[in-house]
């Protein structure tokens, strides 16, 4: 038996509504084609960059020792 839609776990739109996740699918396909296929993929590395960054000052601010080697706070 099919579910109405006053059944289904989906909530009721209305109409020209859009979710969160539709708009920024939407978004990044438009940016995407804005900036082409390499300018997206330098874009995500900027990106991923900052991420880098924003997770070694968390852990500065937690006093924690950071090095390309092993696990945060382990000694050798």
């Amino acid at each position: 038996m099919a579910q109405t839609r006053e059944h289904s776990k989906e909530p009721a739109r209305q109409p020209g509504k859009m979710t969160v996740q539709e708009a920024g699918k939407i978004g990044g396909e438009t940016r995407k084609e804005q900036l082409g296929p390499e300018g997206y993929s330098e874009l995500g590395h900027k990106g991923g960059q900052r991420v880098k960054e924003l997770i070694e000052e968390g852990k500065r601010a937690e006093g924690q020792d950071i090095g390309d080697e092993g696990e945060p706070g382990e000694e050798e």
